[in-house]
């Protein structure tokens, strides 16, 4: 069943600000989908999934069954972690950092025989014999400053499990009934998955002191007393995931096995640190700023005014991890495949959004968002994944920024390195013609029912970073993941992996979905005039307007990258006119060059202006004629405001003159607009677009080019009151003026910022027109180093308002790294202002 999503209603296209189509009509909401209720007559008298699997775990007390893993059919099935707990709240199995005592012998929580999680002999008749190799606890070293964790790099995760990245050993130590021999066998196994097989990979044998199978082994470290300790090779292939983890024993006296324990499960993830994996990335500046670092910038706006905002990833916050395999889980990935990257990677293309599938995030570009939350409130994905992870439902809403967004928090939580990608004057090809077709009538007036492709300002997709075993040598590296719902790819709204090589060099039949971002960026604008016999005629071919410049973070810095010559050879190159050519011969209209006409000679170029919101601006347009004789240009010059996809809304001002050029002149021509004109049409974003045509009467040139500039919004201003301390509460201040004349209404505040503050709404009612308000919040860091603290603002009248402060977080005074008091702060609370004031 299709998610509850604005397009639902009237099949994919119908949103206002997406396709151009019927105008957006709210859903019809379903119910909400339920919690699961447990199925206990089930547990209690039937046997749980470990007593099927394992005969010796069968003895167990059925008043403990309902301690074991969930049975299938419970939301996110096995090995999602979510075990239906509230991803805010560590759950009764939880452990402190550093508090491994309760599985030490003789700790209050030691196992005694008939207890919860009692050991068994492998006969299941819970007798224990003298002699018999019992392990009576385990230590794997997971707290978030052991060993374990510091080396994996998994020591941000606020998670007090152990998390390991794969192709890498790890330590752990056994407490037994009594001394170690030579004799005696140990046996690790760990399962995953509803039904595990040691064929597919779901269910880990691992025999210590004896080569294991595909890269897994154990080896005796040290044995001292009744103290095992183990080291541990894990395969660079592992399935990804939430393991269980059991010990099985076996001596003369009998067999023993460990029972399952919830506080024993293992993460598995992708290990970018790993030569062995396939994502491996051999830069250690790379690894720290696409896997590590846990916030980002996002660029928007024009290629001739680029905006920037923060966006929190959270990758480490508790529960998204939880999140993300849950993700996996609703696809019905199946647990076999989670060890291959360009699978996983295609599915969490697909599961971000809700078309199909129900995924995280349901699409909206209608500029309607009464039922949810408008796209460009959100500051991060926390509040997202968690929300989705809480109650099964797809979150409304968001745009390409924000599945890119989170996007890149699921992938770099997982262990791929990814970073978010924008790329400006982006082309929407709906017919594979790999070219971008804008059809007129004989006098040059746009055939609006003919022009299905759009040029969105821009769009933000992902590149993440492995090896394709599945595709020809030479086209490894980055590779485009999308998960905004665009077009299609085999049936399914997903885009990608694909590799950036193979949209370079035009090779679009290389798999996935490169026909479609090939055109994204490296397509030509071509405009074609309809003749007097019906047929129609390329009248002037765009070739640097498509992908005009391809952005990302820089690493280390919160500079922009110019990523461009990854994707694209250089403009007007022979290698990418090559490509350009290459690529629409597979495409729809392989002969789309053979009918191109030029006659040159006057240029037309849009000086940019800085327009700010609120105020009046002016649009410029240079004629220039490169020819030797005379040129009359007759000029019409068409402002409309436009969504960021592309679709406009009707013109509300235009300007029409003749211009005569001399030889080698130019002329300025200027159309002043007035807020008072443009401030009823604005649409999300703040964006308009300037359509240029023209005729030259000497000689036949059609003038054709299109503009699009953006209206700057204000900053929040963000100053931190005091130092910030581990465990120690501290205060924000947040200043804002109303860049309007009019009041802004039921304004709503939002701040976030990993180990410093879970994700926080706050009301703070109306803003009068140019008013300065200021709004003081308190925090309590939980984890130190330097942080980003991110706000934003939303209200009907004016929204894409942020802002950022860089915190640098002091260690706790009695040397804890960590704390674990979680940020406060109620979903939907009240604020008073501080002060306000006038302009």
């Amino acid at each position: 069943m299709p998610s509850p999503t604005p397009s639902s209603g009237g099949g994919p296209r119908s949103d206002v600000g997406r396709w151009g189509g019927n105008p957006w009509q709210p859903p019809t909401t379903p119910s909400p989908e339920p919690e699961p209720e447990p199925d206990r007559r089930s547990r209690r008298g039937g046997r749980s999934f470990w007593a099927r699997c394992c005969g010796c775990c069968s003895c167990r007390n059925t008043e403990d069954d309902d301690w074991g893993p969930e049975r299938h059919g419970d939301r996110g099935g096995r090995g999602s972690g979510s075990r239906n707990r509230r991803p805010d709240s560590r759950g009764s199995d939880s452990r402190q950092p550093g508090s491994r005592d309760s599985r030490r012998p003789g700790s209050r929580d030691s196992r005694r025989p008939g207890s919860r999680g009692s050991a068994v002999n492998a006969a299941g008749d819970g007798t224990i014999r003298e002699g018999m190799l019992v392990v009576t606890g385990v230590d794997l070293l997971s707290s978030r400053s052991d060993q374990n964790r510091r080396e994996h790099h998994t020591d941000e995760f606020e998670y007090d499990e152990l998390i390991l990245r794969r192709g890498q050993p790890f330590q752990m130590v056994l407490f037994l009934s009594r001394p170690y021999e030579s004799s005696d066998h140990v046996t690790l196994e760990l399962c995953i998955g509803n039904n595990p097989e040691v064929g597919k990979g779901t269910h880990v044998i691992i025999p210590v002191g004896k080569g294991g199978s595909g890269g897994w082994k154990a080896q005796v470290t040290k044995s001292s007393g009744q103290n095992l300790n183990l080291r541990v090779h894990t395969s660079p292939n592992a399935i990804i995931g939430k393991f269980q983890f059991t010990i099985r024993t076996r001596c003369e006296a009998g067999d023993f096995q460990l029972p399952f324990d919830p506080r024993n499960e293992i993460y598995i993830l992708f290990n970018p640190w790993c030569p062995e994996d396939i994502v491996y990335v051999d830069h250690e500046d790379w690894r720290q700023e696409y896997v590590l670092n846990e916030s980002g910038r996002i660029y928007y706006g024009t290629e001739a005014q680029i905006g920037e905002r923060t966006w929190n990833y959270g990758q480490f916050d508790h529960g998204v991890l939880d999140a993300c395999l849950y993700i996996l889980d609703r696809r019905g990935m199946p647990y076999g495949g989670r060890g291959d990257p360009v699978s996983v990677s295609r599915v969490i293309s697909a599961m971000v959004n809700s078309l199909d599938d129900n995924g995280v995030l349901i699409g909206n570009w209608s500029g309607d968002y009464s039922r949810g939350t408008n796209p460009s409130a959100w500051v991060g994905s926390v509040e997202i994944l968690l929300s989705y992870l809480r109650t099964g439902n797809s979150v409304p809403f968001g745009q390409c920024w924000v599945f890119a967004g989170v996007t890149t928090t699921v992938l770099r939580c997982l262990g791929l390195a990814t970073r978010t990608v924008t790329n400006f004057n982006s082309a929407h090809d709906t017919d594979t013609s790999l070219t971008m077709d804008i059809y007129f009538d004989e006098n040059m007036k746009p055939l609006e029912h003919l022009n299905h492709d759009s040029v969105w300002n821009f769009h933000v997709w992902n590149d993440c970073w492995m090896k394709r075993p599945d595709l020809p040598s030479g086209f490894d590296g980055w590779q485009v993941v999308d998960a905004t719902p665009q077009e299609t790819s085999s049936g399914i709204f997903c885009c990608g992996p694909c590799s950036v090589q193979s949209i370079k060099n035009g090779l679009v039949y290389m798999k996935y979905d490169t026909p479609f971002i090939f055109a994204e960026v490296n397509s030509d604008k071509v405009y074609w005039q309809r003749q007097d016999d019906g047929s129609f005629k390329i009248v002037y071919v765009e070739e640097k307007a498509i992908g005009s410049l391809i952005i990302t973070k820089a690493i280390g810095s919160n500079m922009r990258e110019d990523i461009t010559h990854t994707y694209k050879h250089p403009e007007g190159s022979e290698a990418e006119r090559k490509a350009v050519e290459t690529a629409a011969a597979h495409g729809s209209k392989p002969n789309v060059y053979a009918t191109r006409d030029s006659a040159e000679d006057v240029a037309v170029q849009v000086e940019a202006q800085d327009a700010v919101m609120g105020q009046d601006l002016m649009v410029s347009v240079v004629l220039t004629n490169r020819g030797s004789s005379l040129r009359t240009v007759k000029l019409h010059l068409y402002l409309s405001v436009t969504f960021y996809t592309g679709v406009t809304g009707s013109v509300f001002k235009e300007s029409k003159k003749e211009v005569v050029l001399a030889p080698g002149a130019s002329e300025r021509v200027t159309m002043p607009v007035a807020y008072k004109e443009y401030r009823v049409h604005l649409v999300d974003q703040g964006a308009m677009l300037l359509n240029i045509s023209g005729h030259v009467k000497e000689n036949g040139q059609v003038l054709a080019k299109q503009h699009t500039f953006r209206l700057r919004t204000p900053d929040l201003s963000l100053t931190l009151l005091g130092a910030a301390v581990v465990g120690q509460e501290c205060e924000v201040q947040i200043v804002f003026k109303n860049p309007l004349p009019v009041t802004l209404t039921n304004v709503v505040f939002r701040l976030e910022g990993s180990g410093l503050q879970r994700p926080k709404i706050l009301n703070v009612g109306d803003i009068g027109g140019n008013e300065t308000v200021t709004l003081r919040q308190t925090f309590v860091p939980v984890r130190p180093g330097p942080r980003q603290l991110i706000a934003s603002l939303d209200s009907p009248q004016l929204s894409q308002v942020h802002g950022v402060i860089q915190v640098d977080v002091a260690p706790a005074s009695g040397g804890g790294a960590f704390s674990d008091i979680r940020g406060s702060g109620r979903s939907g609370e009240t604020i008073p202002m501080a002060s306000r004031g006038g302009a």
